[in-house]
């Protein structure tokens, strides 16, 4: 089972993990700050869903095969830096179409609630290095008795739904930022440019990364 007195030190390291910049909070503050909460909430559902689906892998051993054989490994990782470009030129491209036509309408061009899943859950899974980081993290903090599978199971949902609270809490406040800075200080068009030329830097990072 779980040695409880170990749950101090994993909250304390997944605060800091979680608040941690990287593509799943540049993501999350496009979508707050851009389309509002609504929006910043489902890519954060889209990231939860992929945190348990990697803590389901880890815990049936994916982690141990993607470090047994690297090449695996690396071609998430270029799949990943790929998506990122993807995203990243999407939105240039959206900023320069909007500054052409002087509005916003294409800020806030309307989105579903399933496809913004789908974006924080690929985002998510088409980074290596999330599901190699559940597959190191997780183990450090079972003990020798009991299932070690189902011990990462209950440690990875924790993490997993403490997430979800923190990107929440970061969507309301990202998204207030993102009304201030669009209609006090009529600045909003250009955040998807620079959010674009951010997930470009993200991707480039990826894709050279060890």
């Amino acid at each position: 089972m779980i040695d409880f007195t170990i749950l101090p030190l994993f909250f304390t390291a997944i605060v800091f993990l979680v608040m941690s910049p990287g593509p799943d909070l540049v993501l999350i503050s496009t979508y707050s700050s851009t389309k509002g909460f609504n929006a910043g909430l489902m890519i954060s559902i889209g990231v939860f869903s992929a945190g348990i689906l990697q803590t389901l892998l880890v815990a049936f051993g994916l982690g141990q095969l993607m470090q047994s054989i690297p090449m695996f490994a690396y071609a998430i990782k270029i799949v990943g830096a790929l998506y990122l470009s993807y995203l990243g030129i999407k939105m240039l491209l959206s900023w320069y179409r909007n500054n052409l036509q002087s509005s916003q309408t294409n800020i806030t061009e309307n989105v579903t609630n399933l496809s913004l899943i789908n974006k924080g859950l690929l985002n998510n899974l088409l980074n290596p290095k999330a599901l190699l980081f559940f597959s190191l993290f997780l183990p450090q903090f079972t003990t020798g008795t009991g299932s070690l599978s189902v011990q990462i199971l209950i440690l990875g949902f924790m993490l997993s739904f403490f997430a979800l609270l923190v990107n929440s809490i970061f969507s309301i406040i990202l998204s207030q930022f993102g009304s201030l800075v669009g209609n006090k200080l009529s600045l909003g068009r250009h955040i998807e440019g620079l959010l674009g030329v951010i997930f470009l830097s993200l991707a480039t990072r990826l894709a050279i990364s060890q």
